[in-house]
């Protein structure tokens, strides 16, 4: 039997400490967002994304609000709105983005049924202006992988 090294014993070892490590990163619980921290400043150019907003693209979310009436009743997504809406805040353009609205696309299609009050809704925050292929929806913030459930 060859005796055992520190040197032959280290990759092992430094691979077991990072386990722990990566597993709590991929077990992360979603960051709490709220509307009023979506956004730092409006400028001549328009609404800045907020520095927390900023750190948390690409990671998990959680935020509260109301959803907007859909534009058909099934889709695989829908607009997440601050206060209640009565008509869906559909933009032409990211310049018309209002400030209290995120786009949530779940991972699939399905049939809503308008619920009146106050959802919650989880997934990986998205930050920057993309343009929906399949219906020419504009946002600035979208919620990817979602999922939602009444709060």
């Amino acid at each position: 039997m060859m005796p055992v090294t520190r040197r032959a014993l280290l990759p092992t070892l430094l691979a077991a400490l990072a386990l722990p490590a990566t597993t709590r990163l991929a077990t992360a619980s979603p960051t709490a967002l709220d509307f009023d921290e979506l956004y730092g400043a409006i400028s001549v150019l328009g609404l800045e994304f907020s520095g927390k907003v900023k750190e948390l693209d690409g990671k998990p979310v959680a935020m509260k609000g109301f959803m907007a009436p859909p534009l058909k009743a099934e889709s695989n997504f829908f607009v997440l709105t601050e206060i209640p809406m009565s008509i869906c805040p559909f933009c032409s353009s990211d310049a018309d983005w209002p400030d209290n609205i995120l786009v949530v696309y779940l991972d699939a299609r399905q049939t809503f049924v308008q619920t009146n009050g106050v959802i919650r809704v989880s997934g990986i925050l998205e930050v920057g202006s993309w343009t929906d292929p399949e219906t020419g929806f504009v946002s600035r913030l979208r919620l990817r992988g979602a999922s939602f459930a009444a709060a």
